[in-house]
């Protein structure tokens, strides 16, 4: 169509990352060539001394600088947005509601990821191996515990308890919110073996959540959001770095 060599020479692929840009976000072209680097090298041996060259570097440098959209950064959860929720939704949330502000409160003051509190959206990657059970789940007038199976740094797979204190380092009493789900999901489904359930019987989702965060919190929430906005009450509250971590 543009007369143009098809050896991936630096010409060539000075062309390919202005066309690119103007396509998708410029801080994404840099993959792409290295993708093309990667499955053309057998063929073109010199691919990579072109891609790396200076002519390309510096026009994938002007790319970014005239065509890139802004950095939408998400927002860490804070105590306020809790207690928003909490002020909501009243003692005695319905079903799902209840759900939700039961993992919001968890994964805020446990670090949790979303990953461990709730499902893949896709059905291939979904595992009861990864789910936490209702028969580890353990309540005293002062605390709660249940057992995670699974966490993404775990090297040895044996898992770790979870403990939910009622004096929390950064927001009021938690355990309310928690009991009165349990209370709910026991009266609902008594014989399931997992752990967190919807109103439907279903393990939540990670899309299920997001949904009813960005609803109660707004858009600019995240699955990250009650990572990063616990650790930095913790932060705040004087907690040092190495028992946050």
């Amino acid at each position: 169509l543009h007369h143009l060599p098809i050896d991936p020479t630096v010409n060539t692929l000075s062309f390919y990352v202005v066309w690119l840009s103007h396509h998708i976000e410029p801080r994404s072209v840099d993959s792409y060539l290295s993708g093309i680097a990667s499955r053309l090298e057998e063929t073109y041996p010199d691919v990579r001394k072109a891609r790396r060259s200076s002519i390309v570097a510096r026009t994938l440098h002007g790319c970014k600088r005239r065509m890139s959209s802004p950095v939408q950064r998400n927002l860490p959860l804070s105590v306020d947005d809790l207690e928003s929720v909490r002020n909501t939704f009243g003692p005695t949330p319905g079903f799902d509601d209840s759900l939700f502000m039961a993992l919001l409160f968890t994964g805020f003051i446990t670090l949790q990821r979303l990953g461990e509190l709730t499902w893949p959206d896709a059905v291939q990657h979904q595992s009861y191996r990864k789910v936490p059970m209702r028969h580890t789940l353990s309540i005293t007038a002062n605390s709660i515990s249940y057992s995670l199976p699974y966490r993404k740094n775990d090297a040895l797979g044996t898992g770790m308890t979870i403990l939910i204190l009622a004096n929390s380092w950064t927001v009021g009493d938690p355990l309310p919110i928690l009991k009165h789900y349990f209370a709910c999901r026991d009266s609902a489904f008594p014989f399931h073996p997992a752990l967190w359930l919807t109103s439907a019987g279903a393990v939540p989702t990670r899309g299920w959540f997001l949904h009813h965060l960005k609803i109660h919190c707004g858009l600019r929430m995240s699955g990250h959001s009650m990572r990063a906005g616990g650790a930095t009450a913790l932060a705040i509250a004087g907690m040092t770095p190495d028992l946050i971590q």
